[in-house]
């Protein structure tokens, strides 16, 4: 048997692994196994029935030799004990494949279940992680990890239970009737066999992992040029850079190929001194036998067997040189999946924490300081109030920190010093779920998934009716709309919902929020990415949104934030000034020399004329 398979390759960049992590990775595996203990058990029980079965039926071919040869000319040989022999040598054949079945039966359950449990934690435990992390990964190549991990379990699974096992059980079995029946030759023969078949195959597959690694490297970062450039479809189209992309994806091809068939040759080198190891001990234990019969010391029946237990063991042990090095690569590739489950939180729930109670939803930040990298301070000892039931809004140039509120209410991050505080609530000391679940955003790029603009706005509230999803679009103006569409609410919106125009991703993510209706609203740069015209529509939508709840505003247009109750000045991660839209034009500060550029900017608006306040008015 020759082996011709490529194994799952490891992730882009990961350094060789040390034998004492890849066993580490294997006993944290054991326990999603041994949730399954009862059917394990069974199942090994199943293993030693069968594989006494497979070594029985040689001895049995060996005593229907026998007799044959001991009753020459006797018609009744044929008739009795060769027929109890023949029956005995079927039923054993039988059993060997019932048992063998069976055990996979059994064990199936706990190799799927493992499985299932695994990729659900790596799943929930991404999403534990702070947004730091996801900033910083790469999607294709993350997702490759993960896909080989749990391919993986299943591989080490199988490999344990169906290979390495029956293997090491059938050897130790064939070896004990070696030594037992016959002399210590046969014995060393078979043994000195497998170690040197197993010392053979560990030292030159050691030396292919870095072939290996080279192609899985280029691999993985083939495939990451190719996801990142599918992503980024416009782009590539509006620059005409197919070409460009083509190339350098190709780059990455080339290199792999490159790789892929020198790691090729090499397992033809291993392929063939497997091969050359086995033949050799085979044949001299053939030779040994013949000359036993040729002796008298061993009889015909003697001769068959041990060809029986060669043969039998031949296939097995071929195919321990595949199962080595894909136990190898499985191991590798769980202990890569499991590192991304041992990614610590950034931002953890605290031991203690207790459920957030928002009632008002007054928000507070108490002498914040952040920052997102060490000695680059963003905010600087931040302090205001947001009064529940009104509107606050925070404007600012570009770089300002204005994002950075919205992520620290969310704890997506934590301050470095300072406090935020929710209706009196640190929200560092409250589970992250009561406090996301008293939030709503609307932010700046609105990303949709690649559903139906119904799922989409009933993401807001998972399980929301039909009814329910219908009354939030007609309060967004988004529903007139939908039922335009040939599809209504099913209306397919693509990936990141790149069917839907600027205007309209707005609405869905306005409705989205109504219906979560949380006590706190945000609204973080919802209208920047708009022309003047769906800014003055979508003002409307993010007035009625705005209504009667705790809401914070940021916003770059200051158009957007004329009748809040109070309009903040970030600049330089400090807030320079505070006031109503009116007093902070009569101080003649930062916010009036913004606003006069603004208004020059927007010639031809009527409505955002300079000297004029936009007709469309925020309100809490």
């Amino acid at each position: 048997m020759r082996d011709h398979s490529r194994s799952s390759p490891p992730p882009a960049g990961a350094a060789p692994s040390a034998p004492g992590a890849r066993w580490a990775a294997l006993r944290e595996l054991a326990p999603y196994l041994w949730h399954y203990r009862g059917r394990v058990v069974l199942a090994l029980l199943v293993l030693i029935v069968a594989k006494l079965a497979n070594v029985g039926v040689p001895i049995v071919l060996k005593h229907i030799v026998d007799d044959l040869q001991l009753r020459p000319g006797d018609p009744r040989a044929v008739l009795v004990v060769p027929v109890a022999l023949l029956l005995a040598y079927g039923a054993l054949r039988v059993g060997v494949s019932l048992f063998t079945e069976l055990r996979e039966v059994v064990f199936s359950r706990v190799t799927q279940g493992a499985v299932r449990r695994i990729a659900l934690q790596v799943f929930d435990h991404l999403f534990s992680l702070s947004l730091r992390y996801h900033l910083q990964r790469q999607t294709g190549g993350m997702s490759r990890d993960i896909e080989r991990g749990t391919r993986a379990v299943s591989s080490l699974v199988s490999f344990t239970l169906y290979s390495i096992l029956p293997t090491l059980v059938e050897m130790g079995l064939v070896i004990g009737i070696l030594v037992v029946r016959y002399d210590w030759w046969f014995a060393a023969v078979a043994l000195g066999a497998l170690v040197l078949y197993i010392s053979f195959t560990i030292v030159v597959t050691e030396w292919r992992t870095g072939l290996r690694r080279t192609m899985n490297e280029q691999d993985s970062r083939a495939n990451q040029r190719a996801v990142d450039a599918l992503l980024n479809y416009e782009t590539v189209k509006i620059f005409g850079n197919e070409a460009w992309e083509a190339q350098r994806y190709d780059s990455n091809l080339k290199r792999w190929m490159d790789a892929a068939v020198l790691s090729q040759n090499s397992l033809s080198v291993l392929n063939l001194g497997q091969s050359m190891i086995i033949a050799a001990a085979v044949t001299l234990l053939v030779w040994r036998a013949t000359v036993g019969v040729v002796d008298g010391t061993m009889s015909l029946g003697d001769l068959v067997l041990v060809n029986a237990f060669m043969i039998q063991l031949y296939a097995p042990l071929n195919f321990l040189g595949v199962i080595y090095r894909e136990l190898r690569q499985a191991l590798t590739d769980l202990e890569r999946m499991f590192t991304i489950l041992h990614q610590d939180r950034e931002v953890a729930d605290a031991p203690a924490a207790a459920e957030l109670r928002a009632a008002s939803g007054t928000v507070r930040f108490e002498n914040v300081h952040f920052a997102y990298l060490p000695g680059h301070e963003v905010l600087k000892g931040l302090n205001f109030e947001i009064p529940g039931g009104h509107t606050v809004a925070v404007v600012g140039p570009s770089g300002a920190g204005k994002s950075t509120l919205s992520r620290l209410l969310f704890r997506f991050y934590d301050p470095q010093s300072g406090r935020i505080l929710i209706d009196g609530q640190d929200i560092a000391g409250v589970t992250q779920a009561s406090l996301r679940a008293a939030l709503g955003l609307v932010p700046q790029d609105t990303v949709l998934f690649n559903d139906s603009v119904a799922y989409n706005i009933a993401y807001g509230r998972p399980g929301a009716s039909q009814e329910q999803v219908e009354r939030v679009a007609r309060a967004a103006q988004i529903h007139d709309f939908i039922v335009r569409q040939p599809a209504g609410y099913e209306t397919q919106v693509g990936e990141r919902g790149l069917k839907l125009s600027g205007g309209e991703k707005q609405r869905v993510a306005i409705a989205r929020a109504l219906l979560k209706n949380p006590p706190v609203m945000i609204f973080d740069e919802a209208t920047s990415q708009l022309d003047s015209a769906n800014e003055r529509a979508i003002q409307a939508e993010i007035r009625e949104a705005a209504r009667d709840r705790t809401t914070l505003i940021i916003a770059h247009r200051l158009s957007t934030v004329v009748d809040a109750h109070q309009i903040l000045v970030l600049a330089d991660g400090r807030i320079q000034e505070r006031g109503t839209h009116a007093e902070l034009l009569a101080a003649g500060g930062l916010y009036a020399r913004m606003w006069e550029l603004q208004q020059q900017g927007q010639s031809g608006d009527a409505a955002d004329a300079p000297g004029q306040e936009p007709t469309l008015r925020v309100v809490a």
